[in-house]
Order: C-alpha cells, then structure tokens, then sequence
C-alpha cells in the first residue's frame, strides 16, 4: 500500500462513476462477480450501500476482492468515546438565539491522541436508527492511527480539515486531502487517518440520512457548482500485516450509537481489486463554479450547494453541504453581504480559513457558529455599515473558505458545547449597535 508519505498519488476520477481498479494485473474477474475460485484465491464480498432493491440512479454498492473476508475478526468488547455522540438529545433545553464558539485550543496531550479518540460532537439532529438527521463535530488529532481501524455503521463521514492534512486509508485505497479540499467516506468503510503534518484539527458531518449526492442544477443547466469529473476515488492498494494469529490490527466501530473494539489477525486494508460505485471519494473546493448575481440582489445560499442529502420532503434536505469560496461580487445597488433572515432550515457554519464577511471581526477559522431554525440571524454591526456605504465597484472576496451544515432538523448541541469555555457568550452584542435609522 502507499506510504502515507508519497507526494504524487493516482486516482480515479468522478463521482458515483462504475470504477473498477486491481493493485495486482489479473485480480479482477471478468464476466461475474463471484466466480467459484476468485482470481489468486482471493475471497469477494460485497459491500451494499443502499438497499438492493433501491433505484437504478440510487444504488451503491461495491465488490471488493480481498485476502481475508472481514467477517474474520475477534469478538468485540465495548470502547469508551464520551465525546462523540449520535442524534439529538432532545432533554436538552436549547435557547431560540444564535451561539458561536470560538476555535477550541488543542488538548495538551494531543500527541496522544489519534482521529477516533479526537471527536468532540458540536451537535446534532435525528436518529441514526431511524437513518434521518446529521451530526457536526469537531477532530482534533496529534497522532497517526497506525494499527487502528475504524468503521461507523451509522453514517457516512465528510470531512472538512482546518488544519494540517489528513491522509486516509481506506478498504478501497488511500487519498489524501488539505484544508480546502473535503472527502466523504460512505457508511459501513473501514478506514484509518494519518496525519503527515502532525497536529491535526477540522469538522465533520456524520450523515445519518440518504447518501450525499450532486444537487440537482434545475436552470442552471448541465454545468456549473461541483462538477463530477473534479470528484476523485482512490485506486486499488493493499498492505501487508502480521499473521500467524498475531494481532494486526485493532477495529473500533461504532454502531448504533455505541463503540466497540475487536482484535484482528491481519490487516482490513486487504482488498487487493474492486469494482462498482460505492467508494470514498476527495473533491477539491478550489474546483467549485460559483454562481452568483450579475445584476442586483443577493442570490440564495443554495447556489453554493457542493453535496445534497435529501429528505422525504422534495427540495427540503436532510443535509446540505454548502461553501462559500473566493469569488467576485459585482452587483449594483446591492446590499452584498447576506440580508438578515430567519429560516425554517437550521445552519451550522465553521471557517477553514480568511475572514467570512458578514462576520470579519468575531468569526475566526476553526470556531463555529449556530443558527437554528427560525433564530434571527445576518451581518454584524460592522459589515452592515460597511456594506451600506460601500462604493459597489467590482470587489474580489478572496483567500477565504467558510461553510454550512445546513439541516431541515433542529439541531441540539451537546451539553459539552454549551458549557464549553469556547462558547461565545457574548456573541449577540454584535447586533446590539443596529438602531432605528427609520427617517421620513
């Protein structure tokens, strides 16, 4: 398998695409998927990431072509994660108003610390049984998981660093990604994450819900936001580990709610070909097509839409992943920035890096804020002075990437969040300056 080191890694490329990939010529069958003896003895095992009888355009699932099928494994035991959470804990009483939090310094002890035990749930919606609702969470990592592997049964993960790369391995292969570039990896893949730059922090949306997918463009036409060919997957790598019954590796999966570990005698990084259309892949924002208004007005946010989650409801999302990238304004007789608004969607926002300009002062990369739904919301005190004095020449918001959780469900932080010393109590004092200007 690829070194966690190597500059230069190849990958497929699109999104939801048929891939099909061997690190050995020859491993994949040819004609069937599950032949009598698989090519060099190797065991297939599918992996469904939707139901099989789900529609043609909605189905994923993969075949995957490995040494050791990964039901072999030891009895799992039970693993203590207290900071990462699953769903809504609706006990907890939420107040109808905006919340941020400042970026949350790095533990000491970070150099002890791998991507699993980093975790800290921000908040969260639905119900993973139930397969509705997303969760926000914040990784803070000092070390490389080496000979640990996790999976999560309960949702696919997006991740979004802030800080320092993040390379992770993957049954289907290894990608790596920096801050400004995202990776989703569906539910039910074992993986594992290096940290090639050391100390490590970003955001996660664990999504409970329908499989992220491209947004429909509607009038947009057949181009534009986040194109399928910019999507990478990784290509096909396996690694050698210990055998002769001697511990591998350590599994930590996470299953309804609960985390559990196991044992193995060799490595779940095994798969040596696969084929289908359910892999983890790498987008890079800087890829993004914005759109936005070349005449007058401030568009909706939906334009900036990379990945979608729908929801039972047309048009009402479970999840949207949405960026908001270096681009040109150019409007006339505009108020540019965001106008104030109170929405039946509930927002969660974080900042990868720059300035987000409804915000320029108080909102600093790896912080966070919340809007729920219905909670009054827009600029702050300064950039509305600013944008209503603005001469509107043809500005470039550039060197910034702040995005959006954006969720139909309420979300709830967790109790930690709403004591933490991060949290900025202060936060709505940066609406207390807009006076009533009413003139006849």
């Amino acid at each position: 398998m690829s070194s966690s080191h190597t500059s230069e890694r190849r990958y497929q490329s699109g999104f939801g695409n048929e891939y099909a990939t061997e690190a050995v010529a020859g491993a994949l069958p040819q004609g069937r998927n599950s032949p009598q003896r698989a090519p060099f003895d190797l065991y297939p095992e599918l992996i469904s990431g939707s139901a099989f009888t789900a529609p043609r355009h909605e189905n994923r699932r993969s075949w995957l072509y490995r040494r050791q099928p990964s039901v072999v494994a030891g009895r799992y035991q039970p693993y203590a994660q207290p900071h990462w959470h699953t769903g809504g804990d609706r006990a907890i009483a939420v107040p109808p108003e905006p919340m941020r939090w400042h970026p949350s310094p790095l533990p000491a002890n970070l150099a002890d610390i791998d991507f699993v035990d980093g975790v800290h749930t921000m908040c969260a919606n639905g119900d993973a049984d139930a397969q509705q609702g997303v969760a926000a969470h914040i990784y803070m990592a000092g070390r490389s998981m080496e000979r640990r592997a996790f999976v999560n049964a309960d949702g696919e993960i997006l991740f979004v660093p802030q800080q320092g790369r993040v390379v992770i391995t993957s049954e289907m292969g290894v990608l790596e990604i920096k801050p400004g570039e995202i990776a989703l990896v569906p539910r039910g893949v074992v993986f594992k994450v290096a940290l090639p730059d050391g100390p490590s922090r970003g955001y996660l949306c664990e999504n409970y819900g329908a499989q992220f997918r491209l947004p429909e463009l509607g009038p947009i036409g057949s181009n534009g936001l986040a194109n399928a060919r910019d999507f990478q997957a990784p290509v096909a790598a396996y690694e050698h580990a210990e055998q002769d019954g001697k511990v591998a590796y350590e599994l930590v999966k996470k299953f309804g709610g609960r985390f559990w570990t196991a044992p193995t005698s060799h490595s779940p990084f095994n798969v040596v070909a696969w084929h289908g259309n359910l892999s983890p892949v790498k987008y890079d924002t800087a890829n993004f097509m914005t759109i936005g208004s070349i005449s007058f007005d401030h568009p909706d946010p939906s334009i900036f839409t990379v990945l979608t989650s729908p929801s039972d409801t047309p048009g009402t999302a479970n999840c949207d992943f949405v960026i908001f990238p270096p681009r040109w304004l150019v409007m006339e007789d505009t108020f540019r920035p965001p106008w104030y608004h109170r929405n039946v969607m509930s927002e969660f926002m974080g900042l990868v890096y720059g300035e987000y300009d409804a915000k320029p002062g108080g909102f600093k990369p790896g912080g966070a804020s919340l809007h729920n739904a219905m909670v009054p919301h827009g600029p702050d005190e300064e950039a509305f002075d600013k944008a209503s004095h603005a001469d509107l020449k043809p500005q470039k918001l550039d060197n910034t990437l702040a995005f959006m959780f954006e969720s139909r469900y309420r979300f709830i932080p967790t109790a930690s969040a709403l004591h933490s010393p991060s949290l900025d109590t202060d936060y709505a004092d940066c609406w207390a300056g807009l006076k009533d200007q009413f003139k006849t």
